[in-house]
C-alpha cells in the first residue's frame, strides 16, 4: 500500500517515532488513528501533538476494534508483536508493518544498515561522521533516537541514510533493503521478550534478508553464530583484531582496511579516544562500512582523530581523589557489561541490576571474580543477581541508586573504578538508560561535592568472601 488516500492507518505506540509516522502518513492524506497503553495525561504534551495534527486518539490501552477495522497497522519498535490485538488483525489479514519498513518504501536513497546486540548507536555515527567528513549529505538516524521516517520533514537533500536498526525493528521488515548491512555481534539479549536465543539470532539474521549479489554485508570475521545461522546472499567484507584474511584488523597501533578493487589503507590509531577493545571492533566494522559507500581516506582519518566517546557508553563521568566513575548505562545486557569490565586492570566497584532480561548471567562469572572489587546490586533484577554473582565478591544489594553510589564511595579508594553498567533494562525504574546515566552522573557529582565523606550503608543482604581486599581506606 502505497497511496494512502483516505485509508484508515492505525499507529501503535506514540513516542518519538509514533508521532513521525502519525505525522508522514497525514501528509499522504491517510486517516490516522494513535494507540498508546499510557493515558493521555501520561503522555502529555506528545498526545497533544497527535491531536493538534489531526490523530485520533485510542489511549490508554488498545481497543480492539481500532485494529480491526484499519487498512494498514504501523508499529513503533518497542511494541511486541505479540500483542492479542495485533494477533486478531493478523487473523483478519490486515497488514502490519514497522516505521522503518514504511519509510524504506519511500526512500530513494542509498542504506547504510547497522545492527548487533551491542555497538550500534556508536558504529552508526562513526560511519555517519566519516561520510558526512566526505563531503557526502547523510541522514543518520534509526533506533539511535531519530526515526528514518523524519528523514521526509527535512528540508537538505540527502544522497544517503545510515540507520541503526533494532531486532524489533527487524521482526516487522518485509522489503527493508540496505545497500550495505552492518551486524556488528549476537549476544543473549531481550530474552523477556523472544520465546528462545534461537528466535533472537533469527530476527538479527532478517538484516540481509533482501540483499543481492550486488550489496555488501560487513561481518566479524569467523563468527561462528553470524557464519552458520546467517545466509547472507551479499559480498562479505570481514573484520577482525588480527589479520585472520580479515579485510579490515589492527597491526602495530595501526588500522589496516583494504577493499577491494582499492588498495591497502593504513590508519594512525594514536588519537583515538575510545575506550576498550569493543571499540576497536566497531570502528574496524565501520571503516568498512564507510569505505563501501565511498568515503575518503583523510575523512576516515580525521573521525578516528576526533571521534569521542557517546554519553551513557563507558563515559568518564568523574575523576575524585584517584577514583574514576564511569557511566555505562547502555550497558543493558550481560556481553556489554564483559566488554567494559574486560577494559579495565583497576579494581572495580561495579554497579549492576535494573529490569532482568531473563538471560543467563554466567558469562559474568570469571570477570567478577577477578576484576570486581565490590558488587552493588539494585533494581528488580537485584537478588537474582546476587544469587548468580554474590558469593563471587563482596556484594551489597540496596534498592535504588541514589543509596548505590553512597555505598560505592564508602568503598572506593585511589586507584579504583566505580562503574556503572547495569546488565538490565532500565525500565523498572527510569524512563530509559539515558535518564539512569543522568541520575547516576548527577549523585556522584552530589556526594563527592560532600567534605564530611560518605559511609557504607546498612544493606538488607551482603555477603563478602573471605580475603577479599581492604574495601575502605577509612576502616
Amino acid at each position: 500500500m502505497e497511496d494512502f488516500r483516505d485509508k484508515k492507518v492505525l499507529v501503535v505506540g506514540l513516542a518519538k517515532t509514533g508521532l513521525a509516522t502519525a505525522e508522514f502518513l497525514l501528509s499522504k492524506g491517510a486517516r490516522v488513528t494513535v494507540t498508546d497503553h499510557l493515558s493521555a495525561s501520561e503522555l502529555g504534551s506528545t498526545a497533544d501533538s497527535a491531536k493538534s495534527l489531526g490523530c485520533s486518539l485510542a489511549l490508554g490501552g488498545h481497543p480492539v476494534e481500532v485494529f480491526t477495522q484499519a487498512d494498514l497497522i504501523v508499529v513503533s519498535p518497542g511494541v511486541p508483536l505479540e500483542l492479542p490485538e495485533l494477533k486478531e488483525a493478523q487473523s483478519r489479514s490486515i497488514p502490519i508493518i514497522g516505521e522503518l519498513e514504511l519509510a524504506s518504501r519511500f526512500l530513494q536513497l542509498p542504506i547504510v544498515a547497522i545492527s548487533g546486540t551491542n555497538g550500534k548507536t556508536t558504529t552508526t555515527a562513526l560511519v555517519g561522521d566519516m561520510l558526512k567528513h566526505s563531503g557526502k549529505r547523510v541522514f543518520v538516524g534509526g533506533n539511535i533516537g531519530n526515526p528514518l521516517i523524519s528523514i521526509f520533514k527535512e528540508k537538505e537533500p540527502f544522497e544517503l541514510a545510515v540507520v541503526e536498526v533494532s531486532s524489533f525493528q527487524l521482526d516487522s521488515m518485509a522489503t527493508f533493503h540496505p545497500q550495505v548491512a552492518v551486524l556488528l555481534n549476537i549476544s543473549e539479549d531481550h530474552l523477556d521478550r523472544y520465546p528462545s536465543f534461537a528466535d533472537y539470532v533469527e530476527s538479527k539474521c532478517r538484516l540481509f534478508a533482501n540483499q543481492t549479489a550486488e550489496d555488501t554485508a560487513v561481518v566479524p570475521a569467523r563468527d561462528p553464530l553470524i557464519t552458520v545461522r546467517c545466509t547472507i546472499p551479499s559480498r562479505q567484507l570481514n573484520f577482525s583484531p588480527t589479520k585472520n584474511s580479515a579485510h579490515a584488523y589492527l597491526e602495530s597501533g595501526w588500522l589496516m582496511c583494504r577493499v577491494m578493487p582499492g588498495p591497502l589503507r593504513r590508519y594512525d590509531l594514536n588519537r583515538w579516544q575510545l575506550f576498550g577493545k569493543h571499540n576497536q571492533q566497531n570502528l574496524l566494522a565501520a571503516v568498512l562500512a564507510a569505505t563501501s559507500m565511498g568515503a575518503k581516506p583523510e575523512a576516515i582519518q580525521k573521525t578516528i582523530d576526533s571521534f569521542k566517546p557517546l554519553p551513557h557508553r563507558m563515559e568518564l563521568v568523574h575523576h575524585w581523589r584517584g577514583i574514576r566513575f564511569y557511566d555505562d548505562s547502555k550497558g543493558t545486557n550481560v556481553d556489554s557489561v564483559v566488554r567494559s569490565l574486560e577494559s579495565f586492570s583497576s579494581p572495580i566497584i561495579l554497579i549492576a541490576g535494573g529490569r532482568d532480561k531473563e538471560g543467563s548471567y554466567d558469562p559474568l562469572v570469571s570477570l567478577v571474580r577477578q576484576r570486581v572489587k565490590m558488587l552493588v546490586l539494585i533494581g528488580e533484577a537485584r537478588f537474582r543477581l546476587a544469587k548468580a554473582l554474590g558469593k563471587l565478591s563482596c556484594t551489597v544489594v540496596v534498592e535504588e541508586m541514589d543509596a548505590a553510589v553512597q555505598v560505592a564511595l564508602g568503598a572506593a579508594v585511589a586507584g579504583d573504578v566505580v562503574l556503572l553498567s547495569p546488565a538490565c533494562s532500565s525500565f523498572d525504574q527510569y524512563e530509559d538508560y539515558k535518564a539512569r546515566g543522568d541520575h547516576f552522573r548527577t549523585l556522584v557529582h552530589k556526594y563527592t561535592a560532600m567534605e564530611s565523606g560518605v559511609e557504607i550503608l546498612n544493606s538488607p543482604w551482603v555477603s563478602s568472601r573471605k580475603n577479599n581486599r581492604k574495601l575502605n581506606a577509612h576502616n
